[in-house]
């Protein structure tokens, strides 16, 4: 193992280190958290042979650049406009080998909103209940800016294989960055959700738009909303990430992962948990409309999300054999 170094020239938009979230944390009263397009983060982290669970960097835009001391495997996923290693072009979603001493410069596509890099190793990263994803509210920041430095613990430290990022090493990755046009974002009902006449069908025909007061709590959208036709008090309770809530204002909160309560709004549907990943995609200015879909297709769903990156990891590691590439074995991110 090699501790090695890497330097930001450049750091995009809000920019900071990330995982797949915090276990068990919600009986405390803190929010799961975690990167908000998961496959996108999964991918990255399978792509250079780490486990799903790794740290990561995730960016909200605009330019990333780093260079490092030894040669790297990385990737980059999400939203992704162009990949280049010392000027040259290389393709995205693909284990990529960055030489000791150059530069890997990353632009954000400008429909999308969060780029993820992973580095083949154990980014060092402070943890707060067992996870490296930032809390704001906790102050918990994982902030990187241009001139930080990362550090990371790797078993590869020579990359002397020619076909990494070129055509020909192509792994079976499906596009992990959204289409510029025709967002549809599938959702399923609950309990509620003919509590409100009328939300069903309203939801299934209207178009909506991400608000610029959207954050990691919450996707606001504007278009037409309907309101409970009664008073009646409705008491705070937990929702899973995806809840649609109805607030007392004309528009729609898609509770993100780091929401808590409902506030006593009510909620009128669900989405899918394969669907949050595009929703965690979603820029101001974005607009989307909602399919209904029963609950068996959206586990049918996410099953399949699952197997495709089943395969796509099965494929990694064989290639990695096969090119007599030492990725290391997988490390558990455990808790504090």
């Amino acid at each position: 193992m090699t501790h090695v170094s890497i330097r930001f020239g450049e750091a995009g938009w809000r920019t900071n280190l990330q995982d797949l979230g915090r276990s068990r944390s919600e009986r405390l009263g803190v929010p799961r958290g975690g990167a908000a397009d998961q496959r996108a983060a999964r991918t990255a982290n399978v792509l250079v042979g780490n486990p799903q669970t790794a740290p990561l960097i995730e960016s909200l835009g605009g330019a990333l650049a780093l260079t490092a001391s030894t040669d790297l495997l990385v990737s980059a996923t999400g939203s992704v406009r162009t990949v280049a290693i010392d000027g040259c072009i290389v393709e995205s979603s693909q284990p990529l080998a960055l030489p000791a001493g150059a530069t890997l410069r990353v632009e954000g596509a400008e429909h999308a909103a969060r780029t993820y890099l992973a580095v083949g190793g154990r980014l060092q990263s402070p943890t707060f209940l067992g996870s490296a994803a930032p809390d704001p509210r906790m102050g918990f920041m994982q902030t990187i800016t241009s001139g930080t430095t990362v550090e990371v613990d790797t078993h590869v430290t020579r990359i002397d294989q020619p076909y990494l990022g070129r055509s020909l090493f192509r792994l079976p990755v499906p596009s992990t960055c959204p289409p510029n046009q025709d967002w549809t974002i599938d959702i399923v009902d609950c309990a509620d959700t003919d509590e409100i006449p009328g939300i069903r069908e309203l939801l299934g025909k209207s178009a909506y738009t991400v608000d610029n007061r959207s954050d990691h709590v919450g996707i606001r959208l504007d278009g037409p909303v309907l309101h409970p036709t009664h008073n009646a008090e409705i008491v705070s309770h937990g929702v899973p990430i995806g809840a649609i809530e109805v607030p007392h204002s004309d528009e729609l909160i898609v509770l993100g992962r780091y929401r808590t309560l409902t506030a006593g709004y009510p909620i009128v549907g669900f989405v899918t948990r394969r669907a949050q990943d595009l929703m965690g995609q979603a820029r101001p200015g974005r607009e989307l409309r909602f399919r209904w879909i029963d609950r068996s297709t959206a586990r049918a769903g996410m099953l399949e999300l699952e197997m495709q990156l089943a395969v796509l990891e099965a494929s990694a590691m064989s290639a990695f054999s096969a090119l007599d590439l030492d990725v290391g074995a997988p490390v558990v991110v455990g808790a504090d």
